[in-house]
């Protein structure tokens, strides 16, 4: 598929997995996707699993991915993983302000922000959430919540921060219910999001964010998402638990 930014695909697999699981999906993973370079594949296995699947997938196309991390640098804060733990397995990119996170763990936008810039400063590239719930969008407030988000969730960055930043538009209302927003109706809040970056930033750095869509994807409904000008690839949630969905979503869209 044609398109100005290069597409990427980061499988969430939230709190599945064992380790050995894990190393069984990636080893499969591998078997189909070894050769593909056409997109950028990101796995985010859950914290236990971050060594070993790194180690698995050392020299290989995929790159390594979190699902969290703390606003914290080292210190007194139990539970909590810090950006340069992470940076120990050599992991490249971190979910932060996921729907879930901000329902069960009441994430504001502004704790999501000093996140984003903790792990800018640890040179980890964040993959930052935001999306409406249904009530919000029969609301008529898609748009108020996505420019809350965005604006929250981006304060402090700098144009080049920016750039190395990924958007992933969640409709929280697909996440994991099986529904999934039309295409129009994906390319219409990417659309929205990428202009809401225009206006704080620049134009140009607009047209190089990329900005993932996330809500149920599947094979049979990846490439015609992919095809929408302004969706530059996916953050697969359940479908990225089985090796053959997530390798048919990303053939898919190729």
């Amino acid at each position: 598929m044609d398109k100005d930014r290069k597409l990427i695909f980061a499988g969430n697999w939230k709190m599945n997995k064992t380790v050995a699981e894990a190393l069984d999906l990636v080893h499969d993973l591998s078997l189909e996707l070894a050769n593909i370079r056409e997109v950028d594949i990101v796995v985010c296995p859950p914290f236990t699993a971050l060594s070993e699947v790194s180690k698995a997938i050392l020299d290989s196309n995929f790159r390594l991915g979190a699902q969290n991390m703390s606003e914290h640098s080292y210190g007194a804060y139990t539970g909590e993983i810090a950006a340069g733990m992470l940076k120990e397995f050599s992991t490249r990119y971190v979910i932060l302000g996921h729907s879930e996170r901000r329902q069960y763990q009441k994430e504001s936008d502004a704790l999501i922000a000093q996140k984003v810039l903790a792990a800018h400063a640890a040179s980890l590239k964040p993959i930052v959430c935001v999306g409406e719930t249904l009530a919000e969008r029969e609301g008529g407030r898609t748009n108020s919540v996505l420019e809350t988000q965005v604006n929250g969730c981006l304060s402090g960055l700098s144009k080049e921060q920016m750039e190395e930043t990924i958007i992933a538009y969640e409709p929280v209302w697909a996440i994991g219910t099986g529904k999934t927003a039309t295409a129009g109706q994906a390319q219409e809040a990417h659309a929205f999001i990428r202009g809401l970056i225009g206006k704080l930033f620049d134009e140009t750095v607009a047209r190089r964010v990329r900005i993932q869509y996330g809500g149920s994807v599947k094979p049979s409904n990846a490439r015609e998402l992919m095809s929408q000008p302004d969706v530059d690839g996916a953050l697969v949630g359940g479908a990225s638990l089985e090796a053959r969905s997530f390798t048919d979503i990303i053939k898919n869209s190729i």
